[in-house]
């Protein structure tokens, strides 16, 4: 048992790394979480969303320190995430365990996809999205919703979206920093009625992941962020892959 929770707590080091540096990978502690810690998939889902309020609060002030927040984009983005965040949530604790598996297994492929085939997105796309409040606050609600009921960060969801817009790679990851602060924790308001949340593990993660997100965020305003997507593209393709393969066995 002593392995496995440092197994966890180095696989939770990584993704905060991960969250730090690009921004998405919060997900990928689901599993272990179901699987090390012998917790089900809602119990993994909302454990690690609640900790991804604190990693989102860290991850925030690390890049709003080196200017990398626009705020005015952040904050539409967040008030459209807030409360679908929370009835994400609640919907996700109505999916049964197969159901909500094979969901969260098809995100992970999904962004797997898209941050690996990303195209160049035209500048008249950013500017009718940028300037426009509506189309902002929409995008916060989608990605609240899917972060609720999946138990993964906003940032899964809002960077992909947000660099296949036009965004600043630096700037979407930013703005995903205080989205997760948003929708984890309004997620966490959700998963607290439905009382899914460990919190005898959160704390333990919340420290692993702080240690990581501080590196991953150092390493995200250094070095060329393309290595880094290309890492999580392929974890989140295998990662990916085995959940499906798991489901479909039964």
């Amino acid at each position: 048992m002593a392995g496995d929770t440092a197994l966890i707590l180095v696989i939770a080091a990584f993704v905060g790394f991960l969250i730090g540096a690009v921004g998405v990978g919060g997900i990928l502690l689901i599993p272990p979480l179901a699987l090390l810690a012998n917790l089900s998939i809602h119990q993994a889902a909302a454990t690690a969303l609640f900790t991804f309020i604190f990693t989102g609060l860290y991850g925030a002030w690390l890049f709003h320190n080196r200017g990398s927040i626009d705020w005015r984009v952040t904050g539409f983005v967040c008030a459209g995430a807030v409360v679908f965040s929370y009835l994400g949530a609640r919907a996700g604790a109505l999916a049964s365990e197969t159901l909500l598996a094979a969901l969260i297994a098809l995100v992970v492929v999904a962004a797997g996809l898209q941050i690996a085939l990303q195209p160049a997105a035209p500048s008249r796309l950013l500017a009718a999205v940028r300037d426009k409040p509506v189309s902002l606050l929409a995008l916060g609600a989608a990605c609240g919703f899917g972060s609720g009921v999946t138990g993964a960060g906003g940032p899964l969801f809002s960077v992909p979206a947000m660099l296949v817009m036009g965004f600043a790679p630096l700037m979407a990851i930013g703005t995903g920093q205080v989205l997760q602060i948003a929708a984890a924790g309004a997620g966490s308001l959700g998963n607290l009625q439905n009382g899914s949340i460990d919190f005898s593990l959160a704390p333990w993660l919340v420290a692993a992941e702080l240690a990581g997100v501080h590196v991953g965020a150092r390493t995200a305003h250094r070095l060329n962020a393309r290595v880094l997507r290309i890492l999580v593209s392929t974890l989140c393709l295998l990662l990916g892959s085995a959940m499906l393969i798991q489901v479909v066995r039964g």
